[in-house]
């Protein structure tokens, strides 16, 4: 499935843009107890980068960043975090862009605003692996899944934004109770723990763990999972929503 790419994008003006103002997403998923991120491949060159967009002239900066996680995902009601604002001189460089273009049957103009200097306002996303759609444009060879651990190079600071919102995510694990938003509607508290462990980069105690989670009253404990003995059934738990 693709999105069509907006002609208003190509063009020289950038008629309808913010000039000079991105949006780059970092979206986490969780699957096969890895912490994974989406990214696009540019067709046609090998280069490799975050889902991004630019924000409309009469459009709010979060609505246009939930519009360009929703576009590459197909989800609804996404949990986003704004993190970081990059923009230092040295990111800016415009021979990706004018690669991008030039594959895609585009031969941009020096003053195309597109190779312009962009600052990028980033935002990590944190998604159920499982109910994601990958949705690329048709200027992108795929739009896929990659393990933390086995990121491409990637074209301008990208990488530096990854680990920013790794850095941002671990931080607010523990201040804004994040990390359910990676998990399916019911889980074990070893699925949670592993969640943890994977974000941190480090192995849990477990008696603490399940200790200190359970003393902050947001799990609820719905049944058993069932994989055989009754004794080796562990509990089911889900998030206690401020809706419920």
């Amino acid at each position: 499935m693709y999105r069509e790419q907006r002609k208003e994008e190509t063009e020289t003006a950038g008629h309808g843009f913010m000039p000079g103002l991105a949006v780059d997403a970092v979206i986490f998923g969780f699957h096969d107890q890895q912490l994974k991120v989406l990214l696009m491949q540019y067709k046609k060159t090998g280069i490799f980068a975050l889902p991004g967009g630019f924000i409309r002239e009469k459009e709010n900066l979060n609505d246009a960043a939930e519009r360009v996680v929703s576009e590459r995902t197909a989800l609804k009601d996404i949990y986003l975090e704004q993190f970081y604002a990059f923009g230092d001189y040295d990111r800016y460089d415009p021979k990706p862009l004018k690669t991008i273009m030039t594959a895609n049957g585009v031969i941009p103009e020096d003053d195309h605003w597109l190779l312009q200097r962009f600052i990028s306002v980033s935002y990590y996303a944190l998604v159920d692996f499982t109910k994601v759609v990958p949705m690329p444009d048709r200027i992108f060879d795929g739009c896929a899944w990659y393990d933390l651990a086995n990121i491409p190079e990637l074209m301008q600071d990208h990488s530096l934004i990854i680990r920013k919102a790794l850095t941002a995510l671990r931080a607010d694990l523990d201040n804004k109770l994040v990390a359910f938003n990676l998990m399916p509607e019911e889980f074990t508290m070893s699925e949670l723990q592993t969640l943890y462990e994977t974000i941190l980069g480090k192995n849990l105690l477990r008696p603490a763990f399940q200790r200190k989670l359970l003393s902050l009253g947001i799990l609820e404990r719905v049944a058993k999972k069932w994989t055989g003995g009754a004794h080796k059934a562990p509990y089911l738990y889900r998030f206690i929503s401020e809706n419920n």
